[in-house]
């Protein structure tokens, strides 16, 4: 019960500390230092290079690490401590010296939550653990936000920044109360032995990286998806800041809360029928709502459509967010690099969302917010033909027994 706790605690306090600012700066820049658009983009974008670029190393480094436990904690610390520099050096280098930082940091944290979670459970409880995990992930982002809101009608967008720094605290200590003896290091990387030929690692991470089909399809999706998704939510915050500079991060905040509110549901389905129902249908409807997202922002600039709209990414990204992990598991089963391969697809998404930044930004000082928007769903609607018509199912292979069992799903043991 006690691990059980401390793994969710982990999720929700980690929410807001994952993505330093997120959308956030975007908002804090344009409201307090009247940066414009095309800035905006490309300071965000150049933390999406950074991440991307750590990605596979961090997942490599999760994979050959047991101290995992402490390299998640290194990386809240220093997330936490670039993103409060921010305010103090709000200029163009220093902003984007911080966001490199933060970026490369940030890459720590899928791979190593995943692999806490795959030795803890298993392959056999590890598709209902990883959607309670990022149903706690979901509860601590749509917490952040609300105190954001609510701290920023007292203290303008500056309060995030202190947000983060006490979500930051909040997760050393959830972190610290995992047992590290509970968690299984072969089961972390991927090795079973209930796998064919999961008793040994494979002899190539970049083999079994660029020889597996349904991987490479898989990442190509995800950076669409992201290109899609990622500059959707900055857009739309922008817009709000425009109407009402004084109340954007509030309005920004709202936005998160109704989308991360969705996500939860989302993640508890996923946990709970992505083994009946199948992988495939599921991302095939996130892909069906993102592309729908897009072309209904363009409807109307009132506030409270933007928000409502904006719910609608809570459909898309609780789906893609819990099962990303779980179709990894499935196709590296048995080669002992899971996380150096959910590192790999982690940088298609970042390669996705950094060019979605950019070109978002780029789009909207050319043609205007509404050809940005358009343009995103129909590579949201491109992603989807392309998951459609390439990628297999992959649920048969989490059909399988694992050395560990499914305590830690329920908390009904640790």
């Amino acid at each position: 019960m006690r691990t059980a706790r401390a793994l969710d605690a982990l999720n929700f306090f980690l929410a807001d500390v994952r993505d330093g600012l997120g959308p956030y700066l975007a908002v804090y820049l344009l409201a307090v230092h009247h940066w414009d658009q095309a800035e905006t983009g490309l300071v965000l974008s150049i933390a999406g290079v950074a991440g991307l670029l750590a990605q596979v190393p961090a997942g490599a480094l999760v994979d050959g690490l047991r101290a995992k436990r402490g390299l998640l904690a290194l990386a809240a610390i220093m997330v936490t401590s670039v993103c409060l520099a921010i305010p103090v050096w709000p200029s163009f280098w220093p902003v984007a010296a911080a966001q490199v930082a933060s970026g490369a940091a940030s890459a720590v944290f899928p791979p190593a939550i995943a692999a806490i979670t795959l030795g803890l459970v298993g392959h056999a409880a590890f598709t209902r653990r990883t959607g309670r995990n990022e149903a706690w992930n979901h509860a601590g982002n749509a917490f952040a936000a609300l105190g954001a809101g609510v701290l920023s009608l007292w203290w303008g967008p500056i309060a995030v920044f202190f947000l983060l720094g006490g979500m930051a605290l909040a997760s050393l200590g959830a972190v610290l109360a995992i047992p590290g003896k509970a968690i299984d290091h072969d089961l972390a990387r991927g090795l079973d032995g209930a796998a064919e030929g999961g008793g040994r690692e494979q002899p190539s991470a970049w083999r079994a990286l660029l020889t597996c089909r349904p991987l490479l399809v898989f990442a190509v999706s995800m950076a669409l998806f992201h290109v899609a998704n990622a500059a959707m939510l900055p857009l739309v915050g922008q817009k709000l800041a425009q109407q009402d500079l004084n109340r954007g991060t509030a309005l920004l905040s709202a936005c998160i809360v109704g989308a991360q509110l969705v996500m939860v549901p989302m993640a508890w389905l996923v946990g709970a029928r992505a083994d009946a129902w199948g992988r495939k249908p599921l991302f095939l409807a996130g892909f069906a709502v993102l592309a729908a997202r897009g072309a209904l922002y363009t409807l109307s600039d009132d506030p409270y459509w933007l928000l409502a709209v904006q719910a609608m990414d809570g459909v898309g990204a609780g789906l893609f967010g819990a099962l990303l992990p779980i179709v990894v598991a499935d196709l590296t089963r048995g080669t002992g690099h899971f996380n150096v391969s959910l590192g790999a697809v982690a940088t298609a998404q970042g390669i996705g969302a950094s060019l979605s930044n950019a070109a978002a930004g780029w789009v909207t000082v050319q043609a205007g917010y509404d050809a940005a928007f358009l343009s995103l769903a129909g590579v949201a609607a491109a992603g989807g033909l392309l998951f459609w018509l390439a990628m297999p199912e992959t649920r048969t292979a989490a059909a399988g027994g694992s050395r560990r069992s499914g305590a830690l799903v329920e908390g009904s043991a640790a």
